[in-house]
């Protein structure tokens, strides 16, 4: 079973009147507790920079593996670079997702980078313009997820710009993923296991198949497909724990094709928006009372990214 993700115009947040901007906050809160996924259009990310940057993230996952390998840099639990096949897993599965991806983080100004323990980005030489409209699209992406966190701070009775200052240099990571062709009957493995996403939002640029499901209240998988011009943002486990719960992180996967559809690929491009490391996390204040007791310990964002980067297997414990 498929559904329609409620639409909402981000204009309408970022240029309208009190009246269309209470609406808009209103209604994400109310898509957010009904399916956790919303959809947004008259976004920052522009048509050029979207087919770009899908058309040469299929040149880089064209090129020979050994290729491919050159940009995997160890020690930085797979942050910056290239990772293959199988090295990522869902926090409650040991079965590899069957996909490679590549990571695109912070530009950090040269005069702040002492401030920052963040790694170079890494660059592409066989096909430069991945490069560039991943950087393009990071930029795109990170601007229109400060708008839809404006949304959520209002919705959460807090300062509309709660979040400004914890994104501008935050460890947001853009993900081109590759979904490969299936070859052997899977054993266990869907191409991407159920799992909820760790950041605060993530803004889905679209992808170039069907199989994204969302498990919803009633423990029903639907189907997710993005419409044409739109990002489709979900909520993340740090969000949900700054909130108590109040907003929650949705649990989905990526499902492999129908077996006639095997030889087929799927791209995907998620933004995960997180804060800078120093962020805590603590449950808010006006998001616990009586009727929701406060459910999670006090973490600092950049402590809890490191044991669920331990949990999916891209960090070994130490």
């Amino acid at each position: 079973m498929s559904t329609a993700i409620i639409s909402l115009n981000l204009n309408e947040f970022k240029h309208g009147n009190a009246d269309q901007k209470q609406k808009f906050v209103q209604d994400l809160g109310e898509a957010y507790e009904k399916i956790g996924f919303v959809a947004v259009y008259n976004h920052e990310l522009s048509d050029e920079v979207n087919e770009n940057l899908y058309r040469y993230t299929k040149e880089f996952y064209a090129l020979p593996m050994e290729v491919k390998m050159k940009y995997r840099i160890e020690g930085i639990a797979g942050q910056r670079g290239f990772t293959s096949w199988g090295t990522e897993h869902s926090k409650d599965s040991k079965v590899g997702d069957l996909k490679e991806f590549f990571h695109f983080g912070q530009n950090i100004p040269e005069a702040l980078k002492h401030q920052y323990d963040y790694h170079e980005n890494v660059v592409v030489d066989e096909v430069p313009l991945f490069n560039d409209y991943g950087l393009q699209a990071y930029a795109a992406l990170q601007e229109t997820g400060k708008y839809m966190l404006r949304a959520i701070a209002l919705y959460l009775d807090l300062d509309e710009f709660y979040f400004d200052d914890y994104i501008q240099y935050g460890n947001s990571i853009l993900r081109p993923i590759h979904y490969g062709p299936i070859h052997d009957a899977p054993k266990n493995a869907v191409r991407a296991g159920q799992h909820e996403d760790i950041n605060l939002i993530t803004l889905l640029m679209g992808a170039s198949a069907e199989g994204l499901e969302v498990l919803d209240k009633q423990n029903n998988w639907i189907a997710i497909t993005a419409l044409p011009n739109q990002l489709v943002v979900n909520v993340g486990d740090m969000l949900q724990r700054l909130t108590n719960d109040k907003l929650r992180s949705t649990t989905h996967r990526v499902v492999n094709p129908p077996k006639e559809q095997w030889g087929t690929t799927r791209f995907s491009i998620p933004f995960f928006l997180h804060p800078a490391s120093e962020m805590r996390l603590d449950c808010l204040p006006n998001c616990v009372n009586e009727t929701h007791p406060k459910k999670y310990e006090d973490v600092s964002a950049g402590e809890f990214l490191t044991e669920r980067l331990i949990e999916i297997g891209l960090l070994e414990k130490k």
